[in-house]
């Protein structure tokens, strides 16, 4: 972004007014607040709702089968961002692409909320996919424009945002977790509604007088010539994409199972062809190249991360259901309720860690650093999850302590990671691909969720030891060695710590 922009931007927003932090950050979070909880709101149930039998309210779906459409659902809402970058950094620019996002998210979960079976589940998917990739990476690029360059205020900022995020997800499932698996699916579903719609009124009542012009400018505008022909070939790409569909589907060429994979394989193809795409660019700087490559390991780490946390909502999930006493200290638990755990340490901890960066201030540990902090954490939470196969064997049902402390152990990692990717991703992006870069990191997460879709069938309970086992362990190893070489990468980030 332009320097003489972006100081315009900043001039323009309260620079106190939210603990400390501008007063934008106060539309961000409760905007992003609202969205997780109707994101993680659906979630909490939508693993049962496949599963659960037709009597149960569910859709009777096969459990190893649910388990794979949750973690391809969770890659394409990920890696929509891709598009939703694209759109902000070329077309409307982030904040418009917020909104839009907002009302697609809205609309998928109303969908979801009518009782009409998979038909309504697959649609709905859609909506929400495309919603969220409209929504998340760019209101998270708004976070840093509100900042300047050099604010040290910038990762605390990110952390209070990041507790935002949380904070939202730490009610929903407690609130749409009860409902739908007490009363209705279809009832939690609408809750999820009405979270997202609260969500869009906050964003547009406060955006004037807290972000001023802060998402409203396009970073690198397309050229009326530019936009007509993107705007063919996307046209043509939709048109050969249902032509196609449509002619595998009646052949029965086009299965579930293959679906799955060619996700997965996206999952890898999309984040390697963007890092060559923005390195070659001429738009791109030399420091801006090397800042690049730097990022490159911590990608990769990143990968490595959610694909443990994220399945905190699938097999974890399916854990909690099939492996855990429902029961503890006289409460009668819902299943749903352990995803509120995850969210929970989150806000409980997110301000320790903004103080504590705060504090050591230039004696913090570096970027990478943190990032290898982060997945050794990560990796030791599934390692704790072999202890009770090991001592009690799968027969008997598991003191839900040790999946807390499964949750407690990813979170430690979560802080150590997540909100400094954030932080990390605004300052080593290229400027002409500031938005989609941010689209980048949530790629991250969707090939770890694309990936995660081909191994979720290698667990079962008498895989549970070695599962845990193996994905746990290589994580601790991928910590050590970006620990090792961290210095290296520092180095390449070319002054950004």
């Amino acid at each position: 972004m332009d320097i003489k922009l972006k100081e315009k931007i900043v001039q323009g927003i309260p620079q106190k007014g939210f603990f400390g932090h501008p007063k934008g950050l106060f539309t961000l979070f409760f905007t992003e607040f609202w969205e997780r909880f109707s994101y993680y709101g659906m979630r909490a149930i939508l693993i049962y709702y496949m599963y659960y039998s037709v009597s149960e309210g569910g859709l009777g779906l096969d459990k190893s089968t649910a388990l794979a459409i949750m973690s391809i659902y969770g890659a394409l809402v990920y890696m929509s961002g891709i598009i939703g970058g694209w759109i902000a950094d070329r077309l409307l620019g982030t904040s418009r692409t917020v909104f839009y996002g907002g009302v697609l998210i809205m609309f998928g979960h109303i969908i979801l909320a009518l009782p009409a079976g998979a038909m309504a589940l697959f649609v709905s998917m859609a909506f929400i996919i495309i919603g969220t990739g409209l929504l998340k990476p760019n209101v998270s690029s708004m976070v840093g424009d509100i900042y300047r360059d050099a604010d040290t205020r910038r990762d605390a900022g990110f952390s209070i945002f990041y507790m935002g995020i949380n904070m939202g997800g730490l009610l929903a499932p407690l609130i749409v977790g009860t409902i739908g698996q007490q009363y209705n699916f279809h009832l939690g579903f609408g809750i999820a509604a009405v979270g997202m719609f609260i969500g869009l009124v906050l964003f547009m009542m406060t955006k004037k007088k807290n972000l001023g012009l802060a998402g409203m400018y396009v970073p690198n505008p397309l050229s009326p010539e530019e936009r007509k022909k993107a705007f063919g070939i996307f046209s043509a790409g939709a048109i050969v994409i249902l032509i196609v569909g449509a002619i595998s589907y009646q052949t029965g060429y086009l299965t579930l199972d293959r679906f799955i994979l060619f996700i997965s394989i996206l999952g890898i193809i999309i984040p390697a062809a963007y890092f060559i795409v923005m390195y070659l660019s001429s738009k791109t700087t030399d420091v801006e190249r090397s800042r690049l490559l730097a990022y490159i390991p911590l990608f990769i780490a990143a990968m490595m991360f959610w694909a443990i946390q994220e399945q905190g909502a699938n097999i974890l999930a399916v854990y909690a259901n099939d492996r855990v006493q429902l029961e503890f200290a006289g409460i009668e638990l819902q299943s749903s309720w352990f995803q509120t755990l995850n969210p929970l340490f989150i806000v409980l901890l997110a301000p320790v860690f903004a103080w504590m960066w705060t504090k050591l201030g230039d004696r913090q540990p570096s970027t990478s650093r943190k990032f290898s902090l982060g997945i050794i954490f990560a990796g030791l939470s599934f390692l704790l999850m072999i202890f009770p196969a090991y001592i009690n064997g799968t027969e008997s049902l598991v003191n839900p302590l040790w999946l807390a402390g499964s949750f407690f152990l990813v979170v430690i990692g979560e802080l150590c990671l997540s909100p400094v990717g954030l932080a990390a991703t605004t300052k080593l992006a290229p400027s002409a691909f500031s938005a989609q870069t941010m689209s980048l990191w949530f790629m991250s997460n969707a090939s770890a969720q694309a990936i995660n879709a081909q191994i979720v069938g290698f667990y079962s309970e008498n895989t549970e030891v070695a599962y845990f086992g193996v994905i746990g362990g290589l994580s601790i190893l991928l910590g050590v060695l970006l620990f090792l070489v961290a210095p290296k990468i520092q180095s390449m980030m070319k002054g950004v710590r």
